[in-house]
């Protein structure tokens, strides 16, 4: 579970990049991740970031609203891409040509790039979090659904930035919202 969704991110790499290290985010350890951050960031043709609040996930739902930030991280490129190579799904509102990969990362530079800039980016956000709800310990689970997260939401209730269509917040009161 996760106040936010992981924003989604697109990447545009120079033909013949190679960034040493790159892979799926969620397979490489976080001082690696903010290493590869700062390389993609400084190499890439275009970098464009699209995050939406968990209000709007509540509201469309979670797969719409990965579909949402994903168009929003395209807009937010500066330019067009002749082709998207995208993470397993397909956006039918975007214009342009696509191929979807299952476990993109391990197929396309350009979407491995993607991955970490996304995970750095909401890694960086839970730390902002974690300073304005210490009791969450966002800094810990970084908004996963841990056990401890579950149990601060049991303790404390939901903060602002939870989701409530998540089956654990919605089965929690809500005494101060």
């Amino acid at each position: 579970m996760t106040p936010k969704e992981p924003p989604s991110a697109a990447v545009t790499l120079p033909s013949g990049l190679v960034i040493r290290g790159l892979r799926d985010s969620k397979q490489t350890a976080e001082k690696d991740r903010k290493r590869l951050f700062w390389e993609i960031v400084s190499t890439a043709d275009a970098v464009g970031v699209g995050i939406v609040e968990a209000d709007i996930i509540d509201r469309i739902n979670i797969l719409q609203s990965t579909k949402l930030a994903m168009k929003m991280a395209v807009d937010d490129l500066g330019i067009r891409p002749a082709l998207l190579l995208i993470d397993a799904v397909r956006l039918t509102d975007v214009n342009l040509h696509q191929k979807s990969f299952i476990k993109g990362e391990s197929v396309s530079a350009a979407i491995a790039a993607a991955s970490i800039i996304a995970k750095v980016v909401r890694d960086d956000i839970m730390l902002d979090y974690h300073d304005r709800y210490p009791e969450y310990n966002f800094k810990g689970h970084k908004g996963y659904g841990t056990r401890e997260h579950i149990e601060c939401i049991n303790e404390y209730g939901p903060c602002l930035i939870h989701r409530k269509s998540f089956c654990k917040v919605k089965d929690v009161q809500l005494p101060f919202l």
